[in-house]
């Protein structure tokens, strides 16, 4: 897959120009799915915050709210109930998978048990845009700070790529730089921390940090 790793989503024109480059055409030319589980594992996620992404309401018009050609959802939760020979040709059929943010670890398990992660590197058109915990999932660790879900049983995700994501940076009282560089060392390993004006691209293992804000690497 290509991939599009954000925190907030597609805020300003470079993180636009990335996507349209990865995409190979505009966006409303484009099929997209949007992927809401991870919001139901999150306690500041629900029912209303579920329906503005779905709806691409003005507050989802980073994501959701883009102009795409056609809009649906794929919710993870439902697919082991209805068989992967209706679900895998709509997930092949379309150019973007839009992953939204909310808790990783419980979107990790639902990317597991429904098979979605599985199917990941067949797709090498498909373009991934995460949001939040939608980017955190595809890392190897998302770190103890981030886990909401109380079922969740470590802090490991896929490990699609080999870095970690520290999410809206500045965005939050609890996520400052200082916050960041602590996460960082627990978890040893490389990782970045972004905020709403970055993304981070990654085409067959090439990395590119997209900014119109402030980043940092650990650990590269």
């Amino acid at each position: 897959m290509k991939l599009l790793l954000t925190s907030g989503g597609v805020t300003n024109p470079s993180i636009h120009s990335a996507l349209v480059r990865l995409l190979g055409k505009p966006i409303d030319e484009c099929r997209a799915l949007v992927v809401p589980t991870a919001q139901w594992g999150h306690p500041m996620c629900g029912p209303s915050s579920v329906r503005g992404l779905v709806a691409a309401e003005p507050a989802w018009s980073h994501s959701t709210g883009l102009g795409w050609g056609s809009l649906g959802v794929l919710e993870l939760t439902a697919l082991p109930s209805i068989g992967a020979e209706r679900w895998v040709p709509w997930v092949r059929e379309v150019d973007v998978l839009l992953v939204d943010g909310g808790d990783a670890t419980y979107l990790c398990r639902w990317m597991r048990e429904s098979g979605l992660a599985d199917l990941l590197p067949t797709l090498p058109e498909t373009v991934w845009v995460g949001v939040s915990a939608g980017s955190m999932v595809l890392t190897p660790r998302i770190g103890d700070y981030f886990v909401e879900w109380p079922a969740a049983a470590d802090d490991r995700a896929l490990g699609v790529v080999d870095f970690s994501i520290f999410p809206h940076l500045d965005l939050f009282e609890t996520n400052t730089m200082a916050h960041a560089e602590r996460w960082a060392a627990k978890l040893g390993g490389p990782a970045y921390a972004i905020d709403e004006q970055t993304a981070i691209a990654v085409v067959d293992g090439e990395v590119e940090v997209v900014s119109e804000g402030r980043w940092t690497a650990f650990g590269r």
